[in-house]
């Protein structure tokens, strides 16, 4: 197996660690050959708030994968998220010195694009091309070789808190491995559950993980906007345990196995049968009662993610609707409730694309772990120079992997 062809993704979140191993064999040609889940200690709505705990959490996900696919790991890209994640569009304009447009031409007007939006307390994590303009003719995805006087272009900027950027990078290093890429969570999801028709009609992604819930919206084949609210799946295990009075443990396995978006939903009510938190003996609730106290946090959370659609200015550009993903919306209904609240059309994202162990990533669940692997199937990430953040040349470096990526997808 030769150690180019392996990429291995790391998703660290805030419930479960996810370490995929795959071959890749080309862009999107993608076998998984390992899986490891093991519960995440250490970090709190995505940021890092125990180095230590969170290593050790790494180590045995890692551990347990390599095993698996009977590799040694020494590389891994990263999911990035959580509250400190901002992100703004740009856009540069340069004229044209040859009067046709090449490659050296859409490095400068990106690098034109991004010209003073690096604040000195973040960290570039991507910077996506959108569309180019010519000489005013606009939604021109690959400019190269037209004529033209005047190249514009409209990018998106993804950037982190640096502190928050190395904390994460640290506990990977500390774990014994390098950090190929840091891949912003919803746009590696992106990858493994969005179809190119949706990216090109128009169509926003939720990914409802255990900390928070990220947000990123599609449309003429780009991203235009991305966000995230700082709640997710660890609400519901909260409101659950204190509801039924029943332990943290308790809940969370009470919400994926019984689990029901709306009451609305339940056609004919039955008793569970819990274990009590203190004493002995067990005690019984109904599905009626567990929807109750499921129901209105999940409408919270899709009210915040609709306040966040509109203030996109792409709410009603969107006719392929919503899909959501992630663990938390494994809940029975879920999508259905999304529905009602947002107002679009809704479907539950899973992830495609991929062959190997399929059985075992096709969950929502491991839509972003998934992702990763595409995301590096597709970018030039097999023996890149590795991470360190605050490096000297960290921005041309994402430059350079920008642009990889662009010329693969266009």
């Amino acid at each position: 197996m030769a150690e180019t062809n392996v990429v291995v993704g790391l998703d660290i979140g805030t419930t479960k660690i996810l370490c995929l191993v795959a071959e890749v064999n080309g862009p999107g040609d993608v076998e998984v050959i390992g899986v490891s889940s093991h519960p995440s200690k250490g970090l709190q709505r995505g940021i890092v708030l125990n180095i230590e705990s969170t290593v050790q959490s790494i180590r045995q996900a890692i551990v347990d994968a390599e095993k698996m696919a009977g590799t040694e790991i020494t590389n891994v890209i990263v999911g990035i998220a959580g509250g400190h994640i901002r992100s703004l569009n740009g856009h540069g304009m340069i004229t044209l010195r040859n009067r046709e447009v090449t490659k050296k031409d859409l490095d400068r007007v990106i690098e034109s694009a991004t010209a003073g939006a690096q604040p000195a307390d973040r960290e570039v994590i991507h910077v996506m091309p959108q569309e180019f303009i010519v000489d005013g003719e606009r939604k021109i995805k690959d400019p190269v070789g037209l004529y033209g006087v005047k190249l514009e272009a409209k990018i998106h900027m993804v950037t982190a808190q640096v502190t928050q950027a190395q904390n994460l990078v640290k506990c990977v290093h500390n774990s014994g491995l390098d950090v190929q890429s840091l891949v912003l969570e919803q746009i590696a999801s992106s990858e493994a559950v969005l179809t190119p028709d949706e990216r090109d009609v128009g169509v926003v992604l939720l990914d409802c993980g255990g900390g928070t819930t990220d947000i990123a919206v599609f449309c003429d084949g780009s991203i235009k906007y991305t966000s995230n609210i700082t709640i997710g799946g660890d609400f519901l295990d909260n409101d659950i345990s204190f509801g039924l009075g029943a332990s943290k443990a308790d809940a969370k396995d009470i919400k994926e196995r019984y689990g029901i978006a709306s009451a609305d939903l339940i056609s004919e009510d039955e008793d569970i049968r819990i274990d009590k938190i203190a004493g002995p003996g067990r005690k019984k609730i109904s599905k009626l009662e567990l929807a109750n106290i499921i129901e209105p946090r999940l409408e919270e959370i899709f009210s915040m993610a609709r306040r966040e659609i509109m203030r996109s200015g792409y709410y009603d550009m969107l006719p392929a609707g919503c899909v959501v993903t992630g663990g938390s919306m494994a809940i029975n209904g879920a999508e259905h409730l999304a529905q009602k609240i947002l107002n679009m059309p809704v479907r539950l994202g899973r992830p495609t694309s991929i062959t190997g162990l399929e059985e075992l990533v096709s969950g929502p669940e491991c839509a972003t772990g998934v992702g990763l692997l595409l995301w590096g199937s597709h970018n030039d990430v097999g023996g890149a120079q590795k991470i360190r953040i605050r490096e000297a040349q960290v921005f041309k470096r994402v430059m350079d992997s920008m642009r990889t990526w662009f010329s693969d997808l266009f």
